[in-house]
C-alpha cells in the first residue's frame, strides 16, 4: 500500500468496521522516500518457486510459497528499477506462462511505464512580501514545495497570495470557492479535506466521509485548472489524517510522476503544503484569525479572500528520467473475449535502504533491526500479487470456462503515487468501455477467518451487489472501513480505474474474527501497523492463518466468475462521483 503523502495515505493495511486506526501513526510509518527507479538490471534472474507442486484450488500452501518468494531477501524488497524488479516480474511472467495465461500487452507481459524523478533542492525558501515586509519560510521546518513540470527550475515572482477556503469547485455541490475571483498567475492558499469538515457539518458534501473534493491531489488539480502559478495547503494533522512529519519527509527527496504527454491532468508550476504554525502567524500578520477561517471556509456562500501579501519562488530541481514495468497477463473468454474483467494488485515496495542509513527507529528497537534493511513487503503487496496469482489459477482450471476474458495486471509505482495503474489507464491493453470491472487486491489480512468483509468506499458500485450474495453464502456480512473521513479509497490503485469511470471493487477480510472476535482482530490490526507495516519487519511468517484469506480470495474469485459468466455490464450506484464518467464512457460512439 502506498505510502506517502504523494500518493494518497494509508491507514492500516486492512481495515475492520469496530477498529479504531491511529493514522497519524500509520502514516508515520510511511515516511521513508521511495528507491529511485533506474535502468532494470536484465542480468539479475528470477528464482522459481523451489519444488513446489501448485494445485488448482485456491489454497494457503499455494499462496504462502508466492509470497514467501516475492517477499524473500534475494527479492530486495523488489524496488522499482533494482535488481529485485527484474527478479519480480521475471517470476511474474514465468508464473503467467506456467499457467498457460497469454501475454497481456500485444506479444509481451510487460507495459513499460516512463517517468519523471524530480529532487527539490531543500535549501529553497519560499519569500513573502507581508504589508511590505519580507518573511521567510524555511524548506522542511515551515512549508515544503514541488513541481510536476519536469523543469529543473520554475521561478514564481511576486505572486499574490488569495485564500480560497477549501480549494472545491463543485457544481453539484452547489459549491465553488473560486467564484467571483481569478486567480491566473497567482499563489492559492487553502485548507486540505473537505468544506464542512473542521465545522463537523455532515449537511456538507458527504458527511463525515472524505470525498475526492477533499483529497489534496485534487486541490491542486483544480487551482491548476483556475490557472494559479502556485498553490499551498494549510497543514492539520486531523483533516489531512497524518502529522507533519510526514508531509515534510514524503516530500523530500526523489519525487517520481508520469511524464506530462502521458497523464493529461493540469499541473501546477509548484505546489506544496505550509505548517498550520507558519499558516496561523501569516494569517494574523495580515488581519485574519485561522480558526475563524476555518468556520467561515466551511459554511455555504464563502467567499474567496485576497491576501495582501505577495509569494516569491526560485525552485531549483534534479530531473532524470527512467522507466519500470507493470506485468499483464490474459485469459481469452470463451463468447465475448473483446469484454475483460480486470483483477490487479501492485508488486512494488520499498527496496533495501542500506544505503540511506538503515532501519527507521529509535533506541534498543533501532539497534535491533539495524542490520536489516530490507523492506520486504510480505503483507503490502506479496500477499495481493499472491492472490491474483491465486485467482488466475482458478479460473483457467474453471468449469466450464468462463465467457468473457480475465486480465490479471500487476502494476509498479503504486508506493509512489499510483503511477503504474495510473499509465495503464491511460494505455490499457483492453479498451476501459470493453473493461467491466476492477477488483484490487492490496495488503490481504492473514488473521484467521473473519464473520465479516471489509469493503473500502462501501456503497459505491453494483460490485458490491455480487459480494454481498456470495459473501452472505460464506456466512459474512460486508461493511464500511472504520474511518471513511480519511479517504482510503483514495490510495490504491483501483482508483485510478474508478476516475475514468471503471466500477471497481476494493475488499478485503474483516476484523471480527471467528476465533476472537473484534477484540482479536483490532490487536492483531494494530499489531501489524505499530510493528511491521511499511518496516523491515513486514516478512513472511509461517505461522499466518491464511484460512481466511483463502476464503477472502474464494470470494473475490466467485465475483469475478459471476461477471465472466454473464452479460452484466455493473455501474455505479446512482448519485456515485463517478457514476457520469462510467454513463460516458459507455456511450455508444459518436453520441
Amino acid at each position: 500500500m502506498s505510502r506517502t503523502p504523494r500518493t494518497p495515505l494509508h491507514a492500516a493495511p486492512w481495515v475492520g468496521a469496530g477498529t479504531v486506526l491511529a493514522a497519524a501513526l500509520v502514516a508515520t510509518a510511511c515516511s521513508k522516500p521511495a528507491e529511485t527507479p533506474a535502468a532494470a538490471a536484465p542480468q539479475a534472474a528470477a528464482p522459481a518457486a523451489s519444488g513446489h507442486a501448485f494445485d488448482a484450488a485456491i489454497n494457503a500452501a499455494d499462496f504462502a510459497e508466492h509470497v514467501k518468494t516475492l517477499a524473500s531477501d534475494e527479492f530486495g524488497g523488489r524496488a522499482p528499477g533494482s535488481d529485485g524488479e527484474e527478479k519480480t516480474v521475471q517470476y511474474l511472467e514465468a508464473q503467467f506462462k506456467r499457467l498457460g495465461l497469454k501475454p497481456g500487452n500485444g506479444d509481451s507481459y510487460f507495459q513499460t511505464v516512463p517517468m519523471v524523478e524530480t529532487t527539490a533542492d531543500e535549501s529553497t525558501s519560499l519569500k513573502l512580501d507581508v504589508k511590505g515586509q519580507a518573511r521567510e519560510l524555511k524548506f522542511g521546518s515551515d512549508m515544503v514545495v514541488g513541481t510536476r513540470t519536469g523543469q529543473a527550475e520554475v521561478k514564481v515572482d511576486a505572486s499574490d497570495l488569495v485564500f480560497v477556503g477549501y480549494g472545491v469547485n463543485a457544481p453539484e455541490q452547489n459549491w465553488n470557492d473560486y467564484a467571483g475571483v481569478d486567480v491566473k498567475g497567482k499563489t492559492v492558499v487553502m485548507f486540505v479535506n473537505d468544506p464542512g469538515f473542521h465545522n463537523q457539518d455532515a449537511k456538507l458534501f458527504e458527511g463525515k466521509r472524505m470525498t475526492y473534493y477533499g483529497r489534496w491531489t485534487y486541490k491542486f488539480e483544480e487551482a491548476a485548472r483556475q490557472g494559479a502559478a502556485a498553490a499551498l495547503i494549510i497543514h492539520d494533522s486531523e483533516g489531512a489524517s497524518y502529522g507533519w512529519d510526514v508531509v515534510k519527509n514524503s516530500w523530500s527527496g526523489a519525487q517520481f510522476d508520469l511524464p506530462a504527454k502521458d497523464d493529461p491532468e493540469p499541473r501546477l508550476p509548484v505546489q506544496g503544503w505550509i505548517t498550520g504554525d507558519a499558516a496561523r502567524k501569516l494569517l494574523g500578520d495580515l488581519g485574519q484569525d485561522l480558526d475563524a477561517l476555518y468556520k467561515a471556509a466551511g459554511k455555504p456562500g464563502f467567499k474567496a479572500i485576497p491576501l495582501q501579501a505577495k509569494a516569491s519562488i526560485d525552485l531549483k530541481s534534479a530531473i532524470s528520467q527512467k522507466s519500470s514495468r507493470n506485468v499483464i497477463a490474459r485469459l481469452d473468454g470463451a463468447k465475448r473475449p473483446d469484454e475483460a474483467i480486470v483483477y490487479m494488485a501492485h508488486w512494488d515496495h520499498l527496496g533495501d535502504h542500506a544505503d540511506k542509513g538503515g532501519h527507521e527507529g529509535h533506541g534498543a528497537d533501532a539497534k535491533a533491526a539495524a542490520a536489516d534493511t530490507i523492506y520486504n513487503g510480505a503483507i503490502d503487496n506479496a500477499t495481493g500479487v499472491a492472490g491474483i496469482l491465486e485467482i488466475a489459477e482458478a479460473f483457467t482450471k474453471q468449469t466450464p470456462p468462463p465467457e468473457r476474458s480475465l486480465l490479471f495486471v500487476a502494476v509498479t509505482l503504486e508506493e509512489s503515487g499510483l503511477l503504474g495503474s495510473k499509465y495503464y489507464v491511460a494505455h490499457p491493453t483492453v479498451p476501459l468501455n470493453k473493461t467491466v470491472a476492477v477488483i484490487n487486491l492490496d495488503a490481504m489480512p492473514v488473521i484467521g477467518k473473519a464473520r465479516d468483509m471489509t469493503v473500502i468506499g462501501y456503497g459505491s458500485s453494483e460490485l458490491e451487489d455480487i459480494l454481498k450474495t456470495v459473501a452472505t453464502a460464506q456466512g459474512r456480512t460486508l461493511h464500511a472501513e472504520a474511518t471513511p473521513e480519511d479517504g482510503f479509497y483514495f490510495r490504491s490503485d483501483h482508483f485510478n480505474f474508478a476516475k475514468a469511470g471503471v466500477p471497481a471493487l476494493y475488499a478485503k477480510g474483516g476484523d471480527d474474527l471467528i476465533d476472537g472476535g473484534t477484540a482479536a482482530g483490532q490487536k492483531a490490526n494494530s499489531d501489524y501497523r505499530d510493528q511491521r507495516y511499511h518496516k523491515p519487519a513486514d516478512q513472511f511468517d509461517p505461522g499466518w492463518k491464511m484460512d481466511g484469506v483463502v476464503q477472502d480470495l474464494d470470494a473475490l474469485y466467485a465475483v469475478g466468475k459471476t461477471l465472466a459468466g454473464n452479460e452484466q455490464w455493473p455501474n455505479w450506484y446512482e448519485g456515485n462521483a463517478f457514476r457520469a464518467a462510467h454513463d460516458k464512457l459507455m456511450q455508444p460512439a459518436g453520441k
